[in-house]
């Protein structure tokens, strides 16, 4: 399946990533639900993109818990290499550099296009 989730231990730069989108996404809370508003709000248009077995393959990366994202300096995707600074965040990704990001509403309004222009 072209969707999967990241084990972030082992994410430390984008040459560890052979999927040509990140997505970022708050992490899930123990009811089974992103704890952010937004993400949720955009999942339905990543999963329809990204989920089909002929979609392009992207990995889902979640940020960490609201406490964990709310304090920047203790946020490990807050800086080098990652540089998120707001969920949710699509990066696409082309020979270990980074080629286009969409960053909040930009990602349910765009997300499609971005994909297509390949």
């Amino acid at each position: 399946m072209p969707l999967r989730i990241s084990d972030t231990e082992q994410l430390s730069s984008l040459k560890d990533v052979s999927e040509e989108y990140l997505i970022f996404y708050s992490s899930v809370t123990e009811s089974g639900e992103l704890w952010c508003p937004d993400c949720r709000d955009v999942d339905p248009t990543v999963i329809e993109i990204f989920g089909p077995s002929d979609g392009p393959e992207a990995l889902i990366i979640y940020v960490g818990q609201k406490t964990e994202w709310k304090r920047p300096a203790n946020n490990r995707f807050r800086g080098e290499p990652w540089w998120i600074e707001s969920i949710p965040t699509v990066i696409k990704v082309r020979d270990s550099e980074e080629v286009g990001r969409l960053v909040d509403s930009q990602v349910k309004d765009h997300l499609a296009s971005f994909v297509s222009e390949g």
